[in-house]
């Protein structure tokens, strides 16, 4: 169901430096909406995997036919995620993980790195051997680009969460303004394993700061951390 967002504006909250556990950012600094720019950059996006969807396909076909004869089927895994406005849309990857994962879970609450609804765990001992490949080079995220076509992602913007906009704090829903995207400005923030309100934390600053120009920048950003193999985005 999705969210109705209540905009911190007219809530009197803190700036953004001051921002508790629980509070908002003032949106009176900057636009709210912003409909030209976000045309022009779901035309850009739209272009920017187009003209990539050649190269992607073969690469993906390679993954596809490695993931097969390595661990077998599926190939995809598709996971309920939370888009714009609340709304829940089915994010593919390719997998990385033995077909039961989601029953292991559980037996691995104890390890969890993070609070709250996020859930991290060191040396992953679901993940297959490939699936750490995948990830470390971050090729399980490129049939994402199937997500952007379709027009439920973006090539830039705040990570989709695995958990549902219920579970999220009033302030946190400012992140659901946009949408959700493949790269953001956390993940290439060199602060890989941070709970989910400094995350949230730095999808507002890129609320307050986006453009092209900062976009552009976070994907040139993504392009070097993923050369130097630094965390999986």
């Amino acid at each position: 169901m999705p969210v109705r967002l209540i905009h911190s504006s007219s809530l009197g909250a803190p700036a953004l430096g001051r921002l508790g556990s629980g509070s908002v950012l003032n949106r009176s600094a900057f636009p709210l909406l912003r409909p030209g720019y976000e045309r022009a950059k779901r035309i850009l996006d739209v272009s920017v995997c187009l003209f990539m969807l050649p190269a992607a396909l073969l690469v993906m076909s390679i993954c596809a036919l490695a993931i097969v004869l390595c661990d077998g089927r599926p190939i995809f895994f598709f996971q309920e995620r939370t888009g714009r406005g609340g709304r829940p849309f089915r994010m593919v990857k390719f997998r990385t993980m033995v077909v039961n994962a989601a029953e292991l879970k559980a037996t691995l609450a104890h390890r969890n790195r993070l609070t709250g609804p996020d859930f991290k765990v060191e040396d992953d001992p679901r993940v297959t051997r490939l699936g750490s490949i995948l990830r470390r080079t971050s090729l399980d995220e490129i049939p994402q680009i199937l997500n952007v076509l379709r027009g439920e992602m973006s090539l830039v913007g705040p990570r989709p969460t695995s958990f549902s906009a219920s579970a999220y704090d009033l302030w946190h829903t400012e992140r659901l303004e946009v949408l959700p995207g493949i790269t953001g400005l956390w993940q290439v923030s060199g602060r890989s394993d941070i709970d989910f309100d400094d995350r949230v934390r730095l999808d507002i600053e890129y609320l307050e700061r986006r453009s092209f120009w900062f976009d552009f920048v976070i994907l040139l950003r993504t392009v070097a951390a993923l050369v130097q193999q630094r965390g999986a985005y």
